[in-house]
């Protein structure tokens, strides 16, 4: 019966531990050993340069889930794949997780994937200079004074006529300055 295992892989290697994986197995006739080799990504909005960008994030960096029928010859190609570190589990031994701990992971990631998450990551922070793009401060120069991830609104200290002023703008509206 084949039961869900994490593997621990280099970050940043993920998809070619998974590539990898299924390749070999293919080649040493292990195909029915590995059902499924899958790394849980999630699809973020990322504010770039004043624009909303979709990016794919990994949901579980340096991880790969895999549904394995774990027989020493398995075992034993999974664990020398390049970029692999072992098993997640105690000692030596692969601790499988359950269907519906597994079933959690990529439930996550099925969400993920059929509606992005409201989740936005900016370029900027608190402190840094940036400058308004549209609007009507478009082409001020400001200090952001806070971030709002729950509007996505950025509060904005503007010099107007000498005195700083605080406006508040979408994540959208602002790029950090150069």
């Amino acid at each position: 019966m084949a039961r869900w295992y994490i593997i621990h892989a280099y970050s940043g290697f993920e998809n070619k531990v998974r590539d990898t994986i299924i390749s070999e197995a293919e080649r040493l006739g292990l195909s029915d050993g590995v059902e499924e080799v899958e790394v849980p990504t999630e699809t973020i909005t990322e504010v770039k340069r004043g624009k909303k960008v979709q990016v794919e994030r990994k949901f579980m960096p340096g991880y790969v889930l895999a549904k394995l029928r774990l027989t020493d010859d398995v075992y034993h190609l999974v664990k020398n794949t390049p970029k692999v570190s072992g098993f997640l589990g105690s000692g030596n031994k692969p601790q499988a997780i359950s269907d519906a701990e597994a079933a959690r992971y990529f439930g996550g990631v099925e969400e993920a994937k059929s509606a992005p998450k409201k989740q936005i990551s900016v370029d900027y922070e608190i402190g840094d200079q940036v400058k308004v793009l549209d609007g009507p401060f478009a082409s001020f120069n400001g200090l952001v004074e806070e971030l709002d991830f729950d509007k996505q609104k950025v509060k904005v200290s503007v010099s107007i006529f000498g005195r700083a002023t605080p406006v508040e703008l979408d994540f959208e509206q602002v790029e950090l300055m150069k």
